[in-house]
């Protein structure tokens, strides 16, 4: 029996975790006690037809992830919390949230057919909570998320609740992808996905202070971006601070070699005061920090995983002011 553990070989390696955030239009969360099983919608607490709605979604090849979420009251409680987060479009700060609380989880592929044909459901609930955080603790899918994504779980509980952030929900997920950097999380509505976590590094994250040199350590990236362009990301967020966080953004690439061994990468962003930023950068494929290895405990080949360094980087157009109505970029 091979007793490889993804996580703590990818650690061994020292394979950087940026790069690693999956692209997705919508993400829909549906409350549904464990066990899991390793196919989550195989789970026994799943219904027939929520299942059939996913492999549906899935044939038609839609940008839509499901997963399955609890928290430590799911198996006792007599409703289903569905939470359906859609990307805005744009310069924006990630996904807006959509909830619903329904008498049971058979409900629940009903109210998602509604939504996917544009109707609005009239259950639809407002709610004070304004971070949902998913922490992989699918254990049966991949060893490293019962070995270290279940024990944080806790540890992330009892933070959130010792200083008292009543806006913040946690929960454990199914997988998501990057078994290899578990404890591995996501944070929603911004749609951010963390790695490798610790105690006081997700503190960091909850209260945005801290040194954010912790970063280089445990952001995988944006969700909101291709995953090429998360690290000009990364080293945007070390250059503005926390602030960045509070700033819209959108990003792209705007050309690549044939081999995509070569990018240029554009992120443009909006501060809280209105003013505008456009950054440039050149990205190449590093072949000192791209590795092979087997990307989850139970993968039977390993895969090479690219990684790109940012080699330059420019203000495109810095700050945008308006002139009688008409705009101005001071710079290019």
């Amino acid at each position: 029996m091979d007793n490889l553990f993804c996580s703590d070989n990818s650690r061994k390696v020292g394979e950087d975790i940026i790069g690693s955030a999956t692209n997705y239009q919508t993400y829909i969360l549906i409350e549904c006690p464990q066990p899991w099983a390793s196919e989550a919608f195989d789970s026994k607490w799943v219904p027939s037809n929520l299942k059939a709605l996913v492999e549906e979604v899935k044939k038609a090849r839609l940008p839509i992830k499901f997963l399955l979420i609890a928290n430590s009251l799911s198996h006792k409680v007599s409703q289903t919390t569905l939470l359906i987060y859609q990307r805005k479009e744009g310069l924006g700060s990630g996904y807006v949230k959509q909830e619903f609380n329904l008498p049971n989880i058979e409900d629940v592929a009903a109210i998602i057919k509604k939504w996917l044909w544009g109707k609005l459901p009239a259950c639809e609930l407002e709610t004070h909570a304004t971070r949902d955080i998913l922490v992989c603790a699918h254990g049966s899918h991949d060893r490293c998320c019962a070995r270290y994504g279940s024990p944080f779980y806790f540890y992330a509980a009892e933070i959130i609740s010792d200083l008292h952030l009543d806006n913040v929900r946690i929960w454990k997920s199914t997988h998501f992808g990057g078994h290899r950097f578990a404890p591995t999380a996501i944070d929603l509505a911004e749609g951010r996905y963390y790695g490798r976590l610790e105690q006081d590094a997700f503190k960091s994250i909850l209260t945005r202070r801290g040194n954010i040199e912790c970063l280089n350590e445990i952001y995988r990236g944006w969700g909101i971006l291709p995953p090429e362009i998360q690290g000009l990301e990364r080293e945007l967020i070390l250059r503005y601070g926390w602030d960045w966080f509070n700033y819209k953004v959108a990003g792209r690439i705007v050309e690549q070699s044939q081999d995509k061994g070569n990018i240029l990468a554009e992120i443009s962003f909006e501060k809280s005061d209105g003013s505008t930023y456009c950054y440039r950068a050149q990205l190449v494929k590093d072949d000192a920090k791209t590795v092979e290895l087997k990307s989850s405990c139970g993968a039977i080949k390993e895969s090479v995983l690219t990684k790109y360094t940012v080699t330059s980087l420019w203000e495109a157009a810095e700050k945008v002011v308006s002139l009688q109505n008409r705009t101005y970029a001071t710079g290019t």
